[in-house]
């Protein structure tokens, strides 16, 4: 979940793309007058753009077609997780482009940006001097992340200590996890900055979080004789490495057909969890850390809910800084989330409703409620709707599955894999039903 964008990081395998090259008198010729190659390397950057700042397949395949309608072309797009192959043709000739990434992140405040870009340039577009277009879209690249790797590692901090509450914790493994997860995130952010490859930050940023939970864990044992049972919440600690955002777009791409997107961005997140959570099964290993179940908190029902409201919107809005969102951004997806969220976690505690079916509608009034606010505001809906379900995303339960497969209790590593998967699988439902319920765009095929 990096934060610079993706296409312009300098490496020995993937070189940079010189746009200017594609251009003759850009400054003076208007889009719509160029030829085939300039406008259809518009496109091309747009929809790299777009992918390298985390969102779906769809909405990148929408926003080259926005382009390619207003430029008076045809546009075929073959989009994976780091790549996309692309086809313009005008009536007269055609031209095909191969463009990669050499590496994929989430940027929810430069995919807004882009958003406005493109609803512009569906309104005057072929107007716009070459010149013009490609200095937005140099601004926009080129702009700086909204916060510090402080302020993420404090994010990430914020968002599994709140997390580790709704899973059950108190306030000793809320503190720890706090202390945790913020060391571990900003050790992970410091490396992305350095383009550290994609399992090393994974790797280093869980060892992290569990060892400075267990350090914390223990000093709050020798001053306060706290439980031993406390130590339970080191998972929470490591919870801001689960890659909601891809597992999410994931389900999307693939309800819209888009199978190599979807699929790709599935493996994607499935490494990401294999890899974080055998981390954190050799570190508990090696420090004698023993996950278990967090028991519920001996609170009143009126004050549990009202707290868990608090905590999902405090998850929610670390999440969503961790995403780069604005601070406003981030409070409506907080919003949107502590209402979902909580609702979910009160139809699992007091109806027989299945978790699964439970956090489909969660992510349903997600969905529903994220698409009024967009009207209102005009947020791209990927970026309010996605944070305000990552919380939802079982994390715990698929660190109880690889632990236990890792023990070779196989059995009950696949009762939590289960149980995971069936959360895991009705979130993107429940949002594809709030698109489909909201979206006309979304809803039909053509």
């Amino acid at each position: 979940m990096g934060f610079e964008p993706a296409e312009h990081i300098s490496t020995h395998h993937h070189m940079a793309i010189p746009w200017q090259d594609f251009f003759t008198n850009d400054n003076f010729t208007p889009a719509g007058e160029a030829n085939l190659v300039e406008r259809a390397a518009i496109a091309g950057r747009i929809g790299l753009m777009m992918l390298s700042y985390g969102t779906g397949a769809w909405r990148v395949r929408d926003s080259m077609n926005i382009v390619a309608r207003e430029l008076k072309m045809t546009c075929s797009t073959d989009i994976g997780l780091v790549s996309l192959e692309y086809t313009c043709m005008d009536a007269h000739h055609s031209y095909t482009q191969a463009l990669s990434l050499p590496s994929t992140g989430i940027n929810t405040s430069k995919l807004s940006q882009m958003e406005r870009f493109i609803d512009e340039f569906h309104e005057h577009g072929s107007e716009m001097t070459i010149g013009e277009i490609h200095n937005r879209l140099e601004k926009i690249a080129h702009s700086r992340g909204n916060y510090t790797p402080i302020q993420v590692g404090l994010a990430a901090a914020l968002a599994c200590s709140c997390f580790v509450f709704l899973l059950g914790g108190g306030p000793v493994e809320m503190a720890c996890c706090f202390l945790g997860a913020g060391l571990g995130n900003y050790v992970r952010r410091k490396l992305i900055d350095r383009h550290i490859t994609l399992l090393a930050c994974v790797s280093v940023g869980v060892a992290v979080a569990c060892l400075f939970y267990l350090f914390a864990f223990v000093g709050m044992q020798w001053l306060f004789h706290i439980s031993p049972r406390h130590e339970t919440g080191y998972i929470g600690a490591m919870l801001f490495i689960i890659p909601g955002f891809p597992f999410i777009t994931s389900g999307l791409d693939i309800s819209k057909l888009d199978m190599r997107s979807g699929l790709e961005r599935l493996a994607y997140a499935v490494t990401i969890i294999v890899v974080a959570t055998l981390v954190g099964w050799i570190v508990a290993m090696a420090v004698r850390l023993r996950p278990g179940t967090l028991a519920a908190l001996p609170l009143p029902p009126l004050m549990l809910m009202l707290l868990r409201v608090v905590t999902s919107f405090g998850g929610v809005f670390g999440f969503s800084i961790m995403f780069n969102s604005t601070p406003k951004m981030a409070t409506v997806a907080g919003l949107i989330g502590a209402i979902a969220n909580t609702t979910r976690l009160e139809l699992v505690d007091y109806s027989n409703i299945p978790a699964g079916a439970c956090a489909f509608i969660g992510a349903l009034i997600a969905g529903l409620l994220a698409s009024i606010v967009k009207r209102k505001i005009h947020y791209p809906q990927i970026s309010i709707t996605v944070p305000s379900i990552v919380i939802m995303v079982p994390g715990l339960y698929m660190y109880q599955a690889m632990y236990n497969m890792g023990l070779t209790s196989i059995s009950v590593g696949a009762l939590w894999i289960t149980k995971a998967l069936l959360i895991v699988v009705f979130l993107p439902l429940g949002l594809i039903t709030a698109r489909i319920i909201t979206d006309p765009k979304w809803r039909h095929n053509g």
